[in-house]
């Protein structure tokens, strides 16, 4: 069993918690774009690693079984040990995520945000694993379980969750010495100059102390990247790093493998000139107000969207492969139009039929309800959305 799919319902109940604090105290932590844009990464991410087993588990679990020099026993104390060593190998995994420009493609979806909430927390690159795996692999080979392995890395995951919220001041000194929290957390994600590239640790924060990449919580911090994504698309926040990455690529020319295995800390400082390529346009600070009839109308379908995400992650093993590949397929295709219409498109227009009927017959279809609920279903969205044709400022208005 999947911990982390098994605590969605958990995550939910967590943010849903966070958002109703917030609103009783005036404190504007969540935008529904925002919000929507970072679950929905979550979402891609979990859904595409369906089919990036091999570089994940596939791999671990064949190195142990074929290359492994021991075979370790799964008592308590070699299963501390068994933590502290995938906590150590993600500290690494982590820092070369953020040092070396081509892996920086795969976490940098996960800094996009310029809010900082527990829903920041579920915004995760599809690709970063196919990066980061390879520095779990002397675990395998040293004899650590594969399922042990897979278990304990749930949980280091688990961990980080909790520390996404600008609703917990620090900590004990003890605790924040020795654990990853909160303000350490928060610097991570800052786009200030002293706090880029600092704070790796996933459960621990002793590996920053020790190899110089600490830095405690000070000034104001400045969530996001420094090149700010304007978009509330969960797939084009994963295109955009890609699309950056080739058109360094191809500025640096002759330069190529310093535009792949650089950083873009050195990038920035010393080749600024391939980021006039990227055509980037627009300051921080995106973000965009709807009137409460759409607020509604968005919630709704974002609500129907998760519940078919989550029942193809709980019940995948009943597919197969080409089932699991077009569900997956209507699933992204969904979280595409429902951005779009988050940004500020048209609410009843061609598109918005064709989004519906694939909302409506997705969803029966993995719930395995009769047709005929799908046609109803189908009906009352379209009904929906024609009545809120004449809702006045129908539009998304931009703030910026």
């Amino acid at each position: 069993m999947n911990p982390i799919v098994l605590s969605i319902p958990i995550f939910f109940l967590l943010i849903g918690i966070e958002w109703a604090w917030s609103w009783y105290k005036k404190k504007q932590v969540y935008r529904l774009g925002d919000a929507f844009a970072n679950i929905g990464c979550g979402v891609v991410e979990q859904l595409t690693g369906l089919f990036v087993k091999v570089f994940t588990i596939a791999l671990y679990s064949y190195v142990y079984h074929e290359f492994r020099l021991f075979t370790l026993p799964t008592t308590w104390p070699w299963l501390i040990l068994l933590f502290i060593g995938i906590d150590f190998a993600y500290y690494w995994a982590h820092r070369m995520s953020h040092e070396v420009n081509l892996f920086w493609i795969g976490h940098v979806v996960h800094h996009q945000s310029e809010d900082y909430n527990l829903s920041v927390a579920l915004r995760q690159g599809a690709l970063q694993k196919i990066f980061t795996s390879p520095f779990f692999l002397p675990l395998a080979v040293l004899g650590f379980s594969d399922e042990w392995f897979l278990f304990l890395s749930a949980f280091n995951t688990l961990y980080q969750f909790w520390i996404h919220t600008e609703w917990i001041d620090k900590l004990p000194a003890w605790f924040e010495w020795l654990f990853n929290t909160p303000s350490h957390h928060r610097v991570h994600h800052g786009r200030n100059a002293q706090y880029i590239d600092k704070n790796h640790g996933g459960t621990l924060i002793i590996w920053d102390r020790l190899f110089g990449t600490f830095a405690p919580e000070e000034e104001k911090v400045q969530y996001g990247v420094t090149l700010p994504v304007r978009s509330w698309n969960p797939l084009w926040a994963h295109w955009l790093p890609v699309r950056d990455l080739l058109l360094q690529v191809k500025a640096a020319s002759g330069e190529f493998h310093q535009a792949l295995f650089r950083s873009p800390t050195w990038i920035a400082h010393n080749r600024p000139q391939w980021f006039k390529a990227l055509h980037y346009t627009g300051d921080f600070g995106f973000d965009t107000r709807y009137p409460k009839s759409l607020v509604a109308y968005a919630l709704v379908h974002f609500a129907w969207l998760i519940a078919q995400s989550a029942v193809l992650l709980f019940t995948v093993d009943a597919y197969s492969f080409g089932v699991q590949l077009l569900m997956v397929l209507l699933i992204l295709a969904q979280f595409v139009w429902l951005g779009h219409l988050l940004e500020g498109q048209k609410v009843f227009s061609l598109s918005e039929w064709l989004r519906a009927a694939l909302a409506a017959f997705a969803g029966i279809w993995l719930f395995q309800a009769p047709m005929w609920m799908g046609f109803v279903l189908f009906a009352a969205m379209i009904g929906w959305a024609m009545g809120l044709k004449n809702v006045q400022a129908v539009n998304a208005i931009r703030a910026q």
